[in-house]
């Protein structure tokens, strides 16, 4: 037996791995990954909150001490977890870099800058007593949830990938600016000098009238710039529109990418599947969907219409069967019993806490083990050895009366 000496866990290498999986690992919502960044969202969404309340100069004078505790505390937070990242991103990256080389490029990165602009402009404003600097800097944090919401981030992938399409916008967008305020500067200058008597001045009206704001405090007297008018709002819905249209379809096709690598990778999970090849999954993923059930929701019920299987990827459920209970964890599936059989549910499933499920529809369920016959036989050996083991819980007299209806047919 190998003594450790005392202080040795504050050295151990796994210690980083760990931090770094609580972190940036969340598998499932009862993690403690994922109770850890839910504190995380937590004081963010109580530093802005602080921070907005604190620029009302009522609410300041009376609660000003509790929202500067509020922001000490939130500095405090992001400083930490800051620091916890730059120590474990070593080691944790996708090029085969050394440790300093791992976490200069974190602290070069979009998420790394975020994440020190949360705090170090706030701490700066803290230590100079600039109350009013503060309550400006404090919404910065709610950019660290660019990291924690999916649909952020794929939204800046979106806009990422579409970057050269809505530079081309942005350039149209200019010359559009440029043309229309020429016009109109060229027809209004001299009757209304004091707005429109420099091109400047004129741009000004342009944008406001392509963007269809219309603030009203410049606007054409003649006939001639009033018809320049209506063609510049008309040209602005065009202008409206095209990067709207962009920045749509490539957040459409982001969102599809990556329920995509979702699924690919909860396919990964499941035994029954590691055998096929690339294109044998592509083709099964399109025939899955996605389901997340919480602790304690029941599935199913037995008595119920065979109408799907399920496939855990993360989780865990309980069959309660008429003489005992079977637990089933990840990646293992159910249902199958009572589609091979065209029955109905012989036992009531709950889940005993939260679980991710692929559910294939029993249609589909039929034709797929029709095409795969090596998925079929291993389907057929798993219910088979299911009914051995369980014995009489498995409703005999239902599977009799479905085999007697199938005959009858």
């Amino acid at each position: 037996m190998r003594l450790v000496p005392r202080g040795r866990g504050l050295r151990d290498p796994n210690m980083r791995d760990r931090l770094y999986e609580l972190l940036e690992h969340d598998p499932l919502a009862y993690s403690i990954g994922s109770r850890f960044i839910q504190i995380v969202i937590g004081v963010i969404v109580l530093n802005v909150v602080a921070m907005v309340l604190a620029s009302v100069p009522e609410l300041d004078a009376q609660f000003g001490v509790i929202f500067s505790s509020v922001s000490i505390f939130c500095v405090i937070v992001f400083a930490l977890e800051y620091l916890a990242r730059l120590w474990t991103v070593a080691g944790h990256t996708p090029r085969k870099g050394s440790a300093l080389a791992d976490r200069l490029g974190y602290l070069i990165s979009a998420l790394g800058i975020i994440d020190l602009m949360a705090f170090l402009p706030a701490a700066v404003v803290l230590v100079t007593g600039r109350h009013a600097t503060l309550a400006a800097l404090g919404v910065l944090p709610f950019f660290k949830l660019v990291r924690y919401s999916p649909a952020m981030r794929s939204l800046l992938a979106a806009v990422h990938a579409e970057r050269r399409a809505l530079i081309g916008c942005i350039v149209i967008l200019t010359g559009a600016v440029l043309t229309f305020a020429s016009l109109l500067y060229a027809i209004e200058r001299d009757v209304q000098p004091d707005k429109l008597g420099t091109i400047p001045q004129a741009m000004w009206w342009a944008i406001v009238t392509l963007g269809t704001v219309g603030y009203g405090d410049v606007v054409p007297v003649t006939a001639l710039g009033k018809i320049i008018s209506v063609f510049t709002i008309i040209s602005g819905f065009a202008m409206i529109a095209l990067p709207v249209a962009i920045i749509s379809t490539a957040f459409a096709e982001e969102v599809k990418r990556r329920d995509f690598v979702v699924t690919w990778g909860m396919l990964a999970r499941v035994p029954l599947f590691s055998h096929l090849g690339a294109a044998e999954i592509a083709d099964i993923m399109r025939l899955l969907r996605a389901r997340t059930v919480e602790q304690g929701e029941i599935l199913v019920r037995r008595g119920d219409a065979a109408s799907s299987m399920y496939f855990i990827t993360a989780g865990e459920v309980e069959i309660a069967l008429p003489s005992q209970h079977v637990r089933l964890a990840d990646g293992t599936f159910f249902g199958e019993i009572a589609l091979l059989h065209k029955t109905k549910r012989t036992g009531t499933v709950t889940a005993t806490r939260k679980t991710r499920l692929l559910v294939l529809d029993a249609q589909d369920f039929h034709a797929l083990i029709a095409r795969m016959p090596t998925l079929a036989a291993h389907v057929h050996r798993t219910a088979k050895a299911r009914l051995e083991e369980t014995g009489g819980d498995l409703a005999p007299a239902e599977l009799a009366q479905a085999e007697r209806e199938g005959s009858d047919r």
